[in-house]
This record gives C-alpha cells, sequence and structure tokens, in this order.
C-alpha cells in the first residue's frame, strides 16, 4: 500500500484525506442508525399504547427516550398544555422537520467526496501522463530510453483507481443513508398520524363543543 501510495503521486493525498473523511463520516452514520432503528419500534408501540389511555403516561414514556428522534419526535406535541388539534399537528411537523433534518447529517459530505474523488484521480493521471510524456526527446524514440513511459503511465492510472474505489464506496452507503432516511419518513409519517388521531379523540371528548356536560357542570348552567 505504501508503494502504491507513492507510486501515485501528490495527488494521492488529498484522495487519502478523503478517504479518512469518508470513513469516518459513514462509521458516524452507521453508528447513529444502528442505534435509532434498533429501539424505535419499541418506543412507538409503548408511547402509542399509553397515548389510548392515558397521555400524561404517554408523555413520560416519551420522556424517557429524549436521547432518540422517534423519542423526541412524539414528546413534542405532547409537551404543551392543551393544544387544540390545529396546534398539536404543527407541533409534530416541526419536530419531524428537525428530526429529519438532523439525521441528513453528513450528507453534503459524502456527496462532496463522491463528487471530488473521481476528479482527483483523473487530475493525478494528467499529472503522471505529462510527467512521463515531458521527459521523452525525440531522439529517444524508437530506443530502450522510452521504455520507462510504459511504466510512468501505469504509475499514473492509480490515482484514477484510487479515486473510482473512494467514490463508489462512498456512493454505496450515501445511497444506502439515503434508503434509511426515505423509510425514516414514511415510519414518522404513520406514527405522527396515529398519535395525532388519538389526539383529536382525547380533545373532542375533554375539550370539544361536542363533550357531555358533567352533572355539576349542568346544575352550575342552570
Amino acid at each position: 500500500m505504501g508503494e502504491l501510495f507513492t507510486k501515485g503521486g501528490p495527488v494521492m493525498v488529498p484522495l487519502l484525506v478523503l478517504s479518512i473523511l469518508a470513513l469516518a463520516a459513514i462509521l458516524e452514520r452507521l453508528w447513529f442508525w444502528f442505534n435509532m432503528l434498533l429501539n424505535e419500534g419499541q418506543v412507538m408501540g409503548r408511547v402509542l399504547e399509553a397515548a389510548r389511555r392515558d397521555w400524561d403516561a404517554a408523555a413520560k414514556i416519551a420522556r424517557q427516550y429524549q436521547n432518540q428522534p422517534v423519542g423526541r419526535f412524539l414528546l413534542a406535541p405532547m409537551k404543551l398544555e392543551n393544544p387544540n388539534p390545529e396546534l398539536f399537528s404543527l407541533a409534530l411537523e416541526g419536530a419531524a422537520e428537525d428530526e429529519l433534518g438532523a439525521m441528513r447529517r453528513g450528507e453534503k459530505l459524502l456527496e462532496a467526496i463522491v463528487a471530488l474523488s473521481p476528479l482527483l484521480g483523473l487530475l493525478g493521471t494528467v499529472v503522471g501522463l505529462i510527467n512521463s510524456l515531458s521527459s521523452i526527446r525525440l531522439a529517444d524514440l524508437g530506443t530502450s530510453a522510452t521504455g520507462g513511459v510504459t511504466l510512468g503511465i501505469a504509475e499514473a492510472l492509480i490515482t484514477t483507481a484510487t479515486g473510482l474505489i473512494v467514490a463508489i464506496g462512498t456512493l454505496s452507503f450515501h445511497r444506502l443513508f439515503q434508503g434509511l432516511l426515505f423509510n425514516q419518513i414514511k415510519v414518522f409519517r404513520k406514527a405522527g398520524n396515529e398519535l395525532e388521531l388519538l389526539y383529536r379523540q382525547h380533545w373532542q371528548q375533554f375539550y370539544g363543543p361536542e363533550r357531555r356536560s358533567s352533572p355539576i357542570e349542568k346544575q352550575a348552567q342552570s
């Protein structure tokens, strides 16, 4: 590896930097998604099940999982004090945008690495070819003195191969993370719709205009 790095020339240095950045971003995102997906279904199930019976208990459960995106998402509207259904829905939408935005962290870095790596590889090849061909003299054509040109071209292609390897590996994980994010949008939408429906039923029962008055309220009204 050290020999290949040396033969690749100075362009291998920025390619090495990009590969390190890509590896760090990929490992961080893998750890993030693993931790989130590990308990996400259980958290949503517990919160939604509790919301069917007791909203205070549901908020308490969601508060226990504030370190996870789904916990913060479900807790955001429940932190409000008796909000109307419209405000509840807005709180859900705002929390979803914040959490989904955080899930895109590192996305621009991976996109930049995918775009720059093959270009740097091509640049290294061009520089290598220029250096190889510039050393040829017309008097040396057809002699063994030009034998080093072939070797120089082969060495110059190392940067192209390296750039493509970095770009392909980074692009593969970038697509994986995009797929996970797309699936997470559907999960948030489904959980949010169910939670909002439960709250609308709760609101209608206790705070809506059609709720039934208790005997004490009827006596006070009369």
